[in-house]
C-alpha cells in the first residue's frame, strides 16, 4: 500500500491550502502536490514490504499516525482552556513577547451569517484533526467561545505525526457540541488523522453543507486573502465570525507548543507570561472581539474587558 505523497513545506507565512473535492495529503502544502517518480525497482518492493508490515501491526491507526478510537478531552484540561482567569486576557492583551500573532481579516458590506437553525448570529470553523495549524487554532477558538458558551464532549487529538509540527498536541472538534445564548456554531473538520483505506490520502471525517462549502469557497479565497493565490483552494483551518471577520491559516505559529503535552499548555494558562499562553490568548481576544462584534457587545462583561476592548481597537471595530 503506497503513502500518501508528500507536499514541501510551505514557507514561514504559513500558507496552507484545502481542496473541497479530495482531501489534501498535507496540511502544510498544497493540495496538487507532484507524486514522486521512483527510480527504483528494489526501493519500491522494500517500501510496500515495510507498509505491509506497519498494516499488519497497527489495528488502531495508520501511516497518519492518527487513532480511529474517540478520547474525549479530560474534564481538567477542558477546564483551564475553558476558565483562562480575565486578568491573564487583560494583561497579555494582543501582544506576545515570543510568538508573531496576526489578526483577522475584517470585511465590509458582507451579508451577515445566519444558520437556518437559528436567529442568532453565526460562527463557523472549517479544519482537519491532521493539521499542524487547526491544532494551533483550536486552543484560542475553543478560549474564545467558552467566554459566550459552553463547549461538551471535547475530544484529544494531535496533528500529523508525518507533517510539519508533528503531533501538536490539541482537540478534536468531530463529537463536540457548542451551546450558547449569543452565538450559532458550526464547525467542521474535514478529514480525520488517519489514511484513507486506500492509503492515498487523509480519511474524510465530516461532510459539510452546501452553504458551509459556499462558505469556503468565497471567503477562504484570493478575493479576501491576497497571499492566497487566484483561482487555488483556501487554507485551513478557516474560521468565519458572521461573515464580518476572517481567519484563513493559523493565527500563530505551532511551534510555541512543540514539545508540549496537552496537559502542559492547559496548566500553562494561568500565567499571562507563559509564551505559550500569550499567543493562545492574544489570538483568543481577537476572537471575542470578532464575536462581540456580531453579536451587540454581550455580554458586556467580556466585551468590555481592557483584552477585548484593545482586540476591537486594533480590528478597527
Amino acid at each position: 500500500m503506497a503513502q500518501p505523497a508528500k507536499n514541501k513545506q510551505q514557507s514561514k507565512d504559513q500558507s496552507r491550502t484545502v481542496s473541497t473535492k479530495k482531501a489534501p495529503t498535507k496540511a502544510g502544502g498544497r493540495s496538487n502536490a507532484k507524486l514522486i517518480a521512483w527510480g527504483s525497482v528494489g526501493l519500491v518492493v522494500v517500501i510496500v514490504a515495510v507498509l505491509v508490515i506497519v498494516k499488519l501491526t497497527s489495528s488502531s491507526s495508520n501511516g497518519g499516525g492518527g487513532s480511529k478510537t474517540f478520547e474525549p478531552a479530560s474534564a481538567s484540561v477542558v477546564a483551564q482552556v475553558t476558565s483562562i482567569p480575565t486578568s491573564v486576557y487583560n494583561t497579555v492583551g494582543i501582544n506576545s513577547s515570543v510568538a508573531s500573532v496576526t489578526a483577522p481579516t475584517t470585511t465590509k458590506g458582507q451579508p451577515a451569517l445566519k444558520w437556518a437553525e437559528s436567529s442568532l448570529p453565526a460562527v463557523f470553523y472549517y479544519g482537519a484533526e491532521y493539521c499542524p495549524y487547526c491544532a494551533a487554532e483550536r486552543w484560542p477558538f475553543i478560549a474564545a467561545l467558552s467566554r459566550f458558551g459552553t463547549w461538551s464532549n471535547l475530544g484529544n487529538m494531535q496533528s500529523s505525526s508525518t507533517d510539519v509540527y508533528p503531533n501538536t498536541q490539541t482537540f478534536t472538534f468531530s463529537k463536540a457540541s457548542y451551546s450558547s445564548p449569543y452565538i450559532s456554531l458550526h464547525a467542521v473538520e474535514a478529514y480525520a488523522n488517519y489514511y484513507n483505506a486506500a492509503g492515498t490520502a487523509w480519511a474524510p471525517l465530516m461532510t459539510p453543507t452546501a452553504q458551509e462549502l459556499k462558505l469556503v469557497s468565497t471567503y477562504d479565497s484570493h478575493a479576501f486573502f491576497p497571499s492566497i493565490p487566484a483561482n487555488q483552494p483556501g487554507s485551513i483551518p478557516f474560521l468565519d465570525f458572521g461573515n464580518q471577520t476572517l481567519i484563513a491559516g493559523a493565527s500563530y505559529s505551532p511551534t510555541v507548543l512543540t514539545g508540549s503535552t496537552r496537559d502542559q499548555i492547559a496548566a500553562g494558562l494561568s500565567n499571562a507570561s507563559n509564551p505559550a499562553t500569550q499567543a493562545i490568548v492574544a489570538t483568543a481576544n481577537y476572537m471575542t472581539a470578532s464575536i462581540c462584534h456580531i453579536d451587540g457587545g454581550k455580554p458586556g462583561s467580556v466585551c468590555t474587558s481592557a483584552g477585548v476592548k484593545a482586540a476591537a481597537k486594533a480590528l478597527g471595530y
